[in-house]
This record gives C-alpha cells, sequence and structure tokens, in this order.
C-alpha cells in the first residue's frame, strides 16, 4: 500500500506516469475545443452546420484519441470532449444536417 500514498507531482496535468504525451494532449485540446463549439453552436437551428461539422470531427479526434491514450486522466477528459462533441453532432444532425437540409 505504499504506493497508494505516492504524491502525484502537480506539474503534471495529464501525464500520470511522468513522461510527455504531445500527440495525445494535442488530441485531447483538440477534442475539447471542438466539443465545446459543437455543444453551444447545437443550440442555435440556425448553425447547424457548424454544430454538426464540429461535432462530426471532434468525435473522429476523440476516438482516435482515446485509441492511443495512455493515461486515465487523458481518457477521461476526452470521454468529457467526445460527449460534447456526440451531443453537438446530433443536434446539429437533427436541425439540418452536414449539407443544410
Amino acid at each position: 500500500m505504499a504506493q497508494a500514498m505516492r504524491r502525484q507531482s502537480p506539474i503534471s496535468l495529464f501525464a500520470t506516469d511522468g513522461k510527455p504525451h504531445p500527440l495525445q494532449d494535442t488530441l485531447l485540446a483538440v477534442t475539447l475545443v471542438l466539443g465545446a463549439v459543437a455543444f453551444v453552436t447545437a443550440f442555435f437551428h440556425n448553425l447547424h452546420l457548424l454544430s454538426s461539422w464540429t461535432g462530426l470531427i471532434g468525435i473522429l479526434t476523440g476516438a482516435y484519441g482515446q485509441f492511443i491514450s495512455v493515461t486515465t486522466r487523458e481518457r477521461f477528459a476526452l470521454i468529457i470532449g467526445l460527449g460534447a462533441s456526440a451531443i453537438g453532432f446530433y443536434l446539429g444532425m437533427a436541425h439540418g444536417g452536414l449539407f443544410g437540409g
């Protein structure tokens, strides 16, 4: 149980194993930004193109980020971004879809 008392480094926000993960951190940031944009714009009917496309790209980047993620913190934040992207994508599709239907 000595490892349970090990203190985590406050400097490391995403990499809990102490190693840098630049690709995973970039995918995480992109997924969170796309998810936030898709989620916010999904509540406006006239922005369905933006919400559906950003949601779709956020889902794809988040899925690839999950595939190559290393730490639990990365996976947790990716799931948040994936959920926001999915909500934005689905509401954007309900409001008119990817091609302005």
